[in-house]
């Protein structure tokens, strides 16, 4: 198995993405710590991990804006298996709002949770992490080309890519991949509750939604020793979308 008697730290995991990425890296032999603002969300997941037949799960009640908790969870995962091998920086958060009446405090809580979050995961990784360590971000494909009303989300999302390539660069000497992926449309209540979607401000095919499991297969790659000579990637995991919009 890919992860067999590996060690995985998965944010924003006791739903959506995050989950379907816990999911298949416990299906491939990882202990997972599942990370998540909601403790009882993520003390559910916990459970439905090791009816899954996951080795190991442990839940964490995280807020990754801040660093304090962050280093919690880690220490959590380090005292529980001992080391430190795959952090998925998945945890996101969004704010609808059009750019003027943006405030200060909406783009300083998007940036702590999208951005700061990551890296506050990253320089908890470049502590514990042995070589031959992944790092995962989730971006998005608003990274890249985004629609009205999500300013901050967006840019949260793209200097998240800059971190990754950073986070690479210096992680190279470490023995320490970073790569980040880029989900188009996916099934998640996020998707559906998206205010864009209902005014009909953006528009999604049904043919370019895909599934949480399509967005955990490619995070599993980038996770892998079957990467390991993939380092500062942005794979975008959209069906195609972006080629269209």
């Amino acid at each position: 198995m890919r992860f067999q008697d590996k060690v995985a730290i998965v944010t924003g995991a006791a739903s959506g993405i995050g989950l379907a990425v816990a999911q298949r890296l416990g299906r491939d032999g990882a202990r997972v710590l599942v990370a998540d603002l909601d403790a009882g969300k993520a003390e559910a997941a916990v459970q439905q991990l090791l009816g899954d037949g996951v080795p190991d799960a442990l839940a964490q009640a995280c807020d990754v804006a801040q660093e304090d908790q962050v280093t919690a969870a880690v220490q959590a995962a380090l005292q529980r298996w001992g080391r430190l091998d795959v952090v998925v920086n998945n945890a996101g958060l969004m704010v609808f709002k059009p750019l003027q009446e943006h405030t200060a405090d909406d783009w300083m809580r998007v940036l702590r949770v999208d951005l700061m979050g990551a890296f506050f995961f990253t320089r908890q990784a470049f502590a514990h992490m042995r070589p031959g360590g992944a790092i995962v971000n989730v971006s998005s494909i608003h990274a890249e080309e985004t629609t009205p009303l999500v300013a901050s989300y967006a840019a949260a999302k793209a200097a998240l890519l800059s971190l990754t390539r950073s986070t690479s660069i210096e992680g190279k000497a470490r023995g320490i991949r970073a790569n980040a992926v880029l989900p188009g449309a996916v099934d998640t209540p996020m998707l559906w509750a998206n205010p864009n979607l209902k005014s009909g401000i953006e528009t999604v095919s049904l043919a370019d939604v895909g599934r949480p499991q399509d967005i955990a297969a490619a995070v599993a790659f980038l996770a892998s020793d079957e990467a390991v000579f993939v380092q500062g990637a942005a794979l975008r995991v959209d069906g195609g979308r972006l080629d269209r919009l």
